[in-house]
C-alpha cells in the first residue's frame, strides 16, 4: 500500500497542475471542467501516471462533498432578486424539464445501445439535469453577463433540479432490481426531497447568519469557516431527514448570502476559493475514474446520445415548458443550448455500481463520454452563442471591495475601495463634484506607492484606490458614482429620500444618478431652491421640479448645506 505521504504528494502535485493550467484555460476559453477531467484522465491507469482508481463509493463521497461546497458558493452569490424574477420558469425547468429530457434521451438511449427501455430511461435520467458546477463556472469564471431574468433562470434551474434527477436514478434503480416501484411512494419521495430540503436550508442559512453576527471570535478567518460549516450541516441535516442536501445547502447559501453578516467581502472570497479547489478535486478524481480505451469502444454510441440529449430532448423541454413565461425566440434557444452536463451525471453514474446494477460499467462509460461532449461543445461555445443570439447583458463593473476592519463589526458602517478606472464616472473629477449622498465620506485616496489626503479640490484619476466611508444604505448609490457610465440608462433603486449637498448641480444628478432636472445643467441645487421659494430658505421648505420633489434639510448661515431628493409619482 502506498504511503500517506506519497498520497499527499501525488495529489499536491495534480492541484499544482490543475491551478497553473487554469490559467491557460481560461486564456484559450477551456471550461475548467474539461481541464481537470483531462488532468484526471492523464493521471489514471491508460494515462502517463498510471494510477489505478476504481473506488466508486470513495468517488461518490469525495464528488458529494465538493459539490455541496460548490453549490453553497453558488448560493451565497446568488441575488434574492434573481429568485423572485425567475422561479416559476427555473422550477418548471428543475422538474418537469428534468423529467422530459429523461425521458426522450432515454428512449433513445435504449434503441441507440440496444438495453431494456428501464436501463435506457436510466441513463437519461442520470444525463437529464443542468449541472450547477458546470453552469457556476462557465458563468462566472469567464465573465459571461446575459440578461437578468435568463442568467437568474439558468443559475436557479441547474442550482435546484439534483432532487429530480436523483428521484427518477433511485426510483429506477429500485425498479429494475426489485422489479417495482409504487407511484405514491415515488411520490411522497419527492415532495419530502423538495419540502425538506428547502425548509432545513432555510432555517439553517438564517441560524448560520444569526450565529456569524452574534457570536464573538477572536479571529476575523473564522468566520468563513463558521459561514462553511452552516452548509455542511444544512446539506447533511437535510440528508439525514430524508431530503435534498444539495438543495438545502444552495438555498442555505443564498439566505446567507443575502444577510447583512460579519465579514462578508472576507467570507465570498474564502467560499470562492474553496470552491475552487472543490471543483478541481471532484473533477480530477472523477477523470480518474475512467478509462479511456473502454470511452473509445462506446465512442460511436455514446455521442449518438449525446447528440439527441443535446439538439432534441433539452430544446424540446425548453420549448414546451419556456413558451408561456414571454422568453425570446433567441433566449429559448440559448437556455436550450446551455444544459450543460458536468460533476452531477458523474456522481449519480456511480449509483448503479454502488447497487450492483448489471450494464453499471456501460452506463458509467457512456455518461462520462456525455459530460465530455457536453464540456466541450456547449461549454467551449456557450459565450460564442451568447453573442450570436444577442442574449449578453450590459457589461458589469466589478464589485468593490470592501475593506472590513473587524473591530467596526457591530456598527452599520463599511469602508469600500473602489478601483477607479478610464470609464468611471468619477475619473478626472475633483472631489467636490462627486454629488456623494449624506452618509458617505471619503476616507483616503491611495495613487500607486502614495497617499493623497483627500481635499475638496483633490482630482480622482484613473487607477486611483478610492476609499469612502458610508453606511448601508447608500451603498447603492456611491456605487453608482464610482461606476461605470455604460450602462448610465439603467435605473437604480432609489432610497424615499436621499440627501445630496447643495452645491450639487443638475449635470451632476444626471451624470451620477440618471435624474433630469427642468433646470440649466449648471445650476446647484441651492440655487434651484432659492430662485423657486417665496423669501429666504428655511429647513422643511419644499419644491417640486417635475417627479423630483427637493426638500431643505439643512442649512448652515445663509447656505443649504444639505436637500434631501425624492421621486414623486403623477403630476
Amino acid at each position: 500500500m502506498m504511503p500517506v505521504d506519497q498520497y499527499l504528494l501525488i495529489g499536491a502535485l495534480l492541484l499544482l497542475v490543475g491551478i497553473v493550467s487554469s490559467k491557460f484555460s481560461t486564456r484559450v476559453g477551456l471550461p475548467v471542467l474539461v481541464l481537470f477531467l483531462a488532468i484526471g484522465m492523464l493521471a489514471g491507469e491508460d494515462g502517463i501516471g498510471g494510477i489505478q482508481f476504481d473506488n466508486y463509493p470513495l468517488a461518490h463521497g469525495i464528488g458529494t462533498l465538493a459539490l455541496a461546497i460548490i453549490l453553497f458558493d453558488g448560493g451565497l452569490r446568488t441575488p434574492i432578486t434573481a429568485i423572485r424574477l425567475a422561479w416559476r420558469p427555473a422550477f418548471l425547468l428543475a422538474t418537469v424539464g428534468v423529467l422530459l429530457t429523461a425521458a426522450l434521451t432515454g428512449w433513445a438511449a435504449s434503441l441507440i445501445l440496444g438495453l431494456p427501455i428501464l436501463y435506457g430511461l436510466l441513463l437519461g435520467s442520470i444525463v437529464g439535469s443542468t449541472d450547477a458546477a458546470a453552469v457556476f463556472s462557465i458563468l462566472r469564471s469567464r465573465g459571461l453577463h446575459l440578461r437578468r431574468r435568463l442568467e437568474a433562470t439558468l443559475e436557479i434551474e441547474s442550482g435546484s433540479n439534483d432532487p429530480m434527477a436523483i428521484l427518477m436514478t433511485i426510483a429506477l434503480i429500485q425498479v429494475i432490481m426489485a422489479g417495482e416501484a409504487v407511484a405514491s411512494e415515488l411520490l411522497l419521495f419527492f415532495v419530502r426531497q423538495m419540502g425538506i430540503g428547502a425548509i432545513v436550508g432555510i432555517l439553517a442559512g438564517r441560524a448560520a447568519a444569526l450565529l456569524i453576527n452574534r457570536i464573538e471570535l477572536n479571529a476575523a478567518g473564522l468566520y468563513p469557516v463558521l459561514a462553511a460549516v452552516g452548509g455542511v450541516l444544512a446539506y447533511a441535516t437535510a440528508a439525514s431527514l430524508g431530503g435534498s442536501g444539495f438543495l438545502s445547502v444552495y438555498v442555505a447559501g443564498v439566505v446567507v448570502g443575502n444577510a447583512r453578516i460579519i465579514f462578508q467581502r472576507g467570507t465570498f472570497l474564502f467560499h470562492d476559493g474553496f470552491a475552487w479547489i472543490a471543483q478541481m478535486v471532484m473533477f480530477i478524481v472523477l477523470g480518474l475514474l475512467s478509462t479511456p480505451s473502454q470511452l473509445i469502444r462506446l465512442a460511436p454510441e455514446a455521442l449518438l446520445i449525446a447528440v439527441v440529449l443535446t439538439v432534441v430532448a433539452r430544446p424540446a423541454a425548453v420549448l414546451a415548458l419556456l413558451l408561456p413565461f414571454r422568453f425570446r425566440a433567441a433566449e429559448l434557444a440559448f437556455l436550450s443550448w446551455a444544459g450543460l452536463k458536468g460533476a452531477v451525471p458523474i456522481i449519480l453514474a456511480t449509483y448503479p455500481f454502488l447497487f450492483a446494477v448489471p450494464e453499471a460499467g456501460t452506463i458509467f462509460n457512456v455518461v462520462f463520454f456525455v459530460v465530455l461532449v457536453s464540456a466541450v461543445t456547449q461549454g467551449w461555445t456557450l459565450r460564442i452563442v451568447a453573442q450570436r443570439l444577442g442574449v449578453q447583458g450590459p457589461p458589469r463593473p466589478e464589485a468593490p471591495v470592501a475593506l472590513e476592519i473587524t473591530s467596526l463589526r457591530h456598527i452599520e458602517g463599511d469602508i469600500v475601495d473602489f478601483t477607479i478606472t478610464d470609464v468611471s464616472r468619477a475619473s478626472g473629477r475633483r472631489l467636490r463634484d462627486l454629488a456623494l449622498p449624506e452618509g458617505a465620506v471619503i476616507a483616503l485616496i491611495t495613487r500607486g506607492d502614495e497617499i493623497i489626503p483627500p481635499r475638496g479640490s483633490t482630482q480622482i484619476h484613473s487607477g486611483d484606490h478610492v476609499f469612502v466611508v458610508l453606511r448601508p444604505e447608500t451603498r447603492t448609490l456611491v456605487n453608482r458614482v464610482f461606476g461605470s457610465r455604460v450602462g448610465t440608462d439603467v435605473p437604480i433603486p432609489l432610497p424615499a429620500e436621499f440627501p445630496l449637498q447643495g452645491t450639487a448641480t443638475v449635470e451632476d444628478l444626471r451624470e451620477f444618478y440618471g435624474i433630469e432636472l427642468e433646470a440649466p445643467a449648471d445650476c446647484s441645487l441651492d440655487q434651484i431652491l432659492r430662485d423657486r421659494l417665496l423669501g429666504e430658505p428655511e429647513e422643511g421648505d419644499i419644491v417640486r421640479v417635475g417627479m423630483v420633489c427637493l426638500r431643505v434639510r439643512e442649512m448652515t448661515e445663509d447656505r443649504i448645506e444639505w436637500v434631501g431628493l425624492s421621486i414623486v409619482d403623477g403630476e
